[in-house]
């Protein structure tokens, strides 16, 4: 077995992914918050919160990879 690192192909798919699992995880929650409580606000709050909170982790864990090359 050969302990290769992940290409920078990989690396961006990762990233890519991790943004839009963020923002459909929490712009979901934003969206099920407006149909219970029947708001119009909680959809994009969720949005940019989930778009937030997945820049932090993808800094968190692949900036200091990339800094460390």
């Amino acid at each position: 077995m050969s302990s290769e690192r992940p290409g920078n192909t990989d690396i961006g798919l990762r990233v890519v992914a991790e943004m839009l699992a963020g923002m459909l995880l929490y712009g979901g929650l934003g969206w099920l918050g407006d149909r219970f409580w029947h708001t119009v606000f909680l959809l994009p709050t969720g949005l940019l919160i989930g778009f937030a909170l997945s820049i932090y982790l993808v800094f968190k864990r692949y900036g200091a990879a990339r800094g460390s090359k």
